[in-house]
């Protein structure tokens, strides 16, 4: 496992973000584990949360697209701290967009904040986590009403490794329906890897009874 992951695990965990214990999804799931986004709150973390996108990125789909865009409306922030990072680390300046969830009719017109698309733009998407692919049915159709773009690809932070829809997970659901490669900066495989029986800041986030439980999970609702 690359170094950057491994940090970023931690990362996740020092910032609140992943978090261990009993949750209810939207889904209705019962799961061992979460994680919110929405607890990135400082500067100092979105830049650090910038630069791990822009590795993933880069590892995945290079330099080679013009515009990062950012669902409304935690793809807002993610896809301003990602072309920030991105330009300080590969020195490639990516325009950032992202959509309104209403169209404005006054002043900055229309439903994109940002950059504008246009035709022939290579778009990557840039999410926190896909879990059923909804998101992406909403996102898709607006890139494409507003350019002829080339989606190269998604980017989430988290591969949550369970089923979308179908049996197989969200991520592969959407590169079987859309066409589109997909990644994320890390798999939960790859956090229970990392955490599993080891002990960070003086506590074992993912003991026995954790990994247990994370096991169970994955017999029910698992999909890699």
């Amino acid at each position: 496992m690359e170094q950057y992951k491994k940090e970023f695990i931690e990362f996740m965990v020092d910032s609140n973000v992943l978090r261990f214990g009993e949750f209810t999804l939207k889904s209705g799931r019962k799961s061992p584990f979460f994680m919110n986004a929405g607890a990135y709150v400082t500067g100092s973390q979105l830049r650090k949360l910038g630069a791990y996108y822009a590795q993933a990125i880069h590892d995945n789909y290079g330099t080679d697209f013009d515009v990062l865009f950012g669902p409304a409306y935690k793809g807002i922030p993610l896809s301003v701290a990602t072309t920030m990072a991105f330009s300080e680390l590969y020195g490639r300046d990516i325009r950032y967009c992202s959509n309104r969830k209403e169209v404005k009719d006054h002043g900055d017109v229309g439903i994109l904040l940002g950059s504008d698309l246009n035709d022939g733009d290579r778009v990557v998407i840039i999410e926190d986590v896909t879990t059923s692919g909804k998101s992406i049915e909403e996102t898709f159709p607006i890139l494409k009403e507003q350019a002829n773009v080339d989606v190269v690809g998604l980017m989430v932070s988290l591969n949550r490794q369970e089923r979308g829809r179908t049996q197989k997970n969200a991520l592969a659901e959407i590169r079987e329906v859309y066409g589109i490669e997909t990644g994320a900066i890390v798999t939960m495989e790859e956090v229970v890897e990392h955490l599993y029986n080891r002990k960070y800041n003086g506590r074992v986030l993912i003991d026995d009874a954790m990994k247990e439980a994370i096991d169970t999970y994955y017999a029910q609702y698992g999909a890699k």
